[in-house]
C-alpha cells in the first residue's frame, strides 16, 4: 500500500478516543493505518504490513493478548514489532505482553513525548535491521534479490495463494550457452550481460507482490502473484523478446554481442496435493524443456 515513503503504523484499538490521540500524535511522522477489533487489526496486520504495531490490551472480543498471540505465530506479521498500549498498570499484563513478543509499553493517558520517542525509537531499530537484511538479500553483481530472498518470498507466497485460493505463476530463466558467452568475451563481459538483462527482470517485476531475483550463475527467477497462466505467457514472451533484441557492446566498444533466454514457466492454483517443492521442479523441468526444444523460447 503506498505511504508516500513514510514509515508506517498500524493502530489496533476499539475506542475511538484512542485512535484520535494516537493519530494526531503520529500522522505528521507516520502513515497510520486503523483498525477498531482484534480480528480487523490481523487482517490489516497481512494486507498492510505495517513497519509497527500498536495494540490496545482491553477489547471486546478478541483481547490484545489473543491478537499478539495470532500475530507472533503467523509468517507473514511474526516479525512487525509490537508495542503495547494499555491503562493497565499491573506488571504481571506487562510481563505476559513481553512474553508473548512486545517490544515495549505505552501506558494511558499518552504523553506526546514518550509515544513519540518510543515509537521513533522502534521504527529506527526497524529499518537498522531492514538495511542489514537487504545487504544480505541482494545479489552483489545485480542488484536484484538473491536465492535466499527469493526462497522466503516464494514460501510467504504459496502459503498465501494457497489460503486465498488464487493462482501464482513462476518462471525460472537460464542464459541460452552462457559458458561459450563468457569464453568468447571474457568474464567481465559475462557480467556486464547479466547485469543487463537483470535490468529487464526487474522492471517486468512491476508489482510491490511481484519479485525478480538472481537464483545461481546465469539463472533467474520472477514470482508473479495472483497471475493467471495466460497473463503470465504474455509477461514470459515479452522477456524473451527483449532479450532477443538486446545489443550490448564490449568493452572496447568494437563488438556488439548478443543473447538468448530459455523460460520455463508454472502456474497454479495451490492445493495441500502439490508442494512448493513439487511446484518450483515443475519450474525446471519446462525449463529443460524448452532447452531440449531448440533454445530461445518459452514453455509451460
Amino acid at each position: 500500500m503506498e505511504n508516500n515513503g513514510k514509515d508506517s503504523i498500524l493502530i489496533i484499538d476499539d475506542e475511538k478516543a484512542n485512535l484520535m490521540v494516537l493519530n494526531r500524535i503520529l500522522s505528521p511522522d507516520y502513515t497510520i493505518f486503523i483498525a477498531k477489533s482484534g480480528r480487523e487489526g490481523l487482517s490489516r496486520a497481512i494486507t498492510d504490513n505495517p513497519d509497527l504495531i500498536l495494540l490496545d490490551i482491553i477489547m471486546p472480543g478478541m483481547d490484545g493478548f489473543a491478537v499478539l498471540t495470532t500475530l507472533k505465530a503467523q509468517e507473514e506479521t511474526k516479525h512487525i514489532p509490537v508495542i503495547i498500549i494499555t491503562g493497565l498498570d499491573n506488571p504481571d499484563d506487562e510481563e505476559r505482553g513481553f512474553l508473548l513478543g512486545a517490544v515495549d509499553y505505552i501506558t494511558k493517558p499518552f504523553k506526546n513525548a514518550i509515544v513519540k520517542a518510543r515509537v521513533k525509537t522502534h521504527i529506527q531499530i526497524v529499518n537498522q535491521i531492514r538495511t542489514i537484511e537487504w545487504l544480505g538479500m541482494v545479489d552483489g553483481l545485480t542488484n536484484i534479490p538473491n536465492r535466499r530472498r527469493f526462497d522466503d518470498r516464494i514460501a510467504i507466497e504459496w502459503r498465501r495463494a494457497m489460503r486465498e485460493q488464487q493462482p501464482l505463476s513462476f518462471m525460472m530463466m537460464d542464459v541460452d550457452k552462457f559458458k561459450i558467452y563468457n569464453d568468447t568475451y571474457g568474464h567481465p563481459q559475462g557480467d556486464t550481460l547479466l547485469k543487463t538483462i537483470a535490468k529487464i527482470f526487474d522492471a517486468t517485476a512491476m508489482r510491490p507482490t511481484d519479485l525478480a531475483a538472481r537464483l545461481g550463475g546465469e539463472e533467474f527467477g520472477i514470482l508473479l502473484p495472483q497471475t493467471e497462466l495466460d497473463a503470465a505467457l504474455r509477461l514470459a514472451e515479452k522477456i524473451r523478446s527483449d532479450v532477443e533484441a538486446l545489443r550490448i557492446p564490449t568493452a572496447d566498444g568494437k563488438t556488439i554481442t548478443t543473447t538468448t533466454l530459455s523460460i520455463g514457466l508454472v502456474s497454479q492454483i495451490p492445493t495441500k496435493s502439490i508442494t512448493l517443492e513439487e511446484f518450483i521442479a515443475q519450474a525446471d523441468r519446462n525449463l529443460y524443456t524448452a532447452k531440449k526444444k531448440g533454445r530461445n523460447q518459452v514453455c509451460s
